[in-house]
């Protein structure tokens, strides 16, 4: 028997428009809205929910973080000492559970967990978490799974480069995300669809806080990066790229991976590239702030120091020039449960208010292509729905205080 929920409040926020609307009546049945604000009223057998002077609005996205590390156990954001080699994959999956609620609870109901970088022995920790969240064992938002990330030996999602581990340590191969040559990165494509992911992760470049090349540098060939792509977009998976570097960044779009991750050093002509390929961005430029940098050896300070002034400067001319951009936090890089903060630091870097909360709602949705289903408070989309008070529109601060939170119907969060 299906049941239905009143939600009510003051007002909604429209994100197609960025308008808010008074008052807010939604009606639920099962996992979908059915109505916002209806001219008949809702049948009497309803459970009626009034949540008073709150703006309602979908449930936030974030597009880059990974479950898998940071949480308890150990200091908060990244780097993380010898998180890849101190924890077990079953220690290492009940953390992730602990990191999904905490997501959850911050108005976050859908998330991509872009690459697996540890030991696993093969398995897919991140599908394995999304399974029981989807079966209902355990709260938390919906996981696009990357599995392992696709990386070259040495390259900057190579286990072994943030510990910088003596050959032998820690034995690595296809299933586990490294892979060389075309064949190699076909085969490990292959196995991370064949065991559920739903989005293909790649490392495109070096990386700020991996003993690893430089951060621009290219890591895969040209024709590596099209095997990949290839093999992906035949499956039906798109691809996301660890891409700093501007050249690297030119070869993924050349090749037609989706979406760039941090972006940070792309030139204006690279980002008038992906405004005319329709490459999606996700900046993480929460993180050039709030890093814990005075953590990590004096070398990888020394490329934060070049490279995160430069990412900032990066991103207003992204937003200028149109490029479509998507919410992601890169957590724990930032804590888990701080995602919104991204959401201010958009702002601050040139958006409006209701541009940050559309990146994080109806941008997102796109980039997983559920913009049919999630992103928007409309008859027939899911019910995942979030409540804060104030008006995110004006005052985005707001979405760091989110006091309910539904889920697909369910709720999770409530005063």
């Amino acid at each position: 028997m299906t049941t239905t929920t009143v939600l009510r409040a003051a007002r909604w926020l429209d994100t197609d428009t960025g308008q808010i609307h008074t008052p807010a009546v939604l009606v639920i049945d099962g996992d979908r809205i059915t109505a916002v604000n209806p001219v008949a009223p809702p049948p009497d057998t309803a459970l009626d929910i009034d949540l008073g002077d709150v703006t309602l609005l979908p449930g936030l996205m974030d597009m880059e973080l990974n479950l898998l590390i940071g949480g308890p156990g150990g200091p908060e954001g990244l780097p993380l000492p010898m998180h890849g080699v101190q924890d077990d994959p079953v220690y290492r999956t009940l953390r992730g559970a602990v990191n999904a609620r905490t997501t959850l609870d911050a108005g976050f109901t859908t998330v991509r967990n872009l690459g697996l970088m540890v030991k696993t022995g093969g398995y897919l920790l991140d599908v394995a978490l999304q399974r029981a969240i989807d079966q209902g064992w355990h709260p938390g938002p919906r996981i696009v799974p990357a599995g392992h990330a696709v990386t070259p030996y040495g390259g900057h999602l190579d286990p072994t480069v943030f510990q910088r581990l003596a050959p032998g340590i820690m034995p690595l191969g296809v299933a586990e995300g490294i892979a060389n040559g075309v064949p190699d990165v076909r085969a490990c494509v292959r196995y991370q669809v064949r065991h559920g992911a739903k989005v293909i992760k790649v490392s495109a470049s070096g990386g700020v806080m991996s003993h690893s090349t430089s951060p621009g540098s290219q890591q895969y060939s040209d024709e590596e990066f099209v095997a990949i792509a290839d093999e992906a977009h035949r499956a039906g998976l798109r691809v996301a790229a660890h891409a700093v570097g501007d050249t690297a960044i030119r070869a993924c779009i050349r090749a037609g991976i989706d979406c760039i991750e941090h972006g940070f050093l792309a030139s204006d002509e690279t980002l008038q590239m992906m405004v005319d390929h329709g490459t999606f961005l996700v900046s993480t430029t929460y993180l050039t702030e709030a890093l814990a940098v005075d953590r990590v050896a004096p070398e990888l300070r020394r490329k934060a120091a070049e490279v995160f002034p430069r990412a900032q400067e990066m991103l207003p001319k992204a937003i200028a020039a149109g490029v479509r951009i998507a919410c992601g936090t890169d957590a724990p890089a930032i804590p888990h449960g701080r995602n919104a903060d991204e959401l201010s630091a958009l702002v601050r870097r040139g958006m409006t208010p209701a541009q940050a909360v559309r990146a994080a709602t109806v941008t997102s949705a796109e980039l997983i292509a559920a913009e049919d289903e999630l992103g928007r408070l409309a008859p027939g989309y899911l019910a995942d729905i979030i409540a804060v008070p104030g008006d995110p529109s004006r005052d985005i601060t707001v979405l760091q205080n989110v006091p309910f939170v539904m889920k697909g119907g369910q709720l999770h969060k409530r005063p």
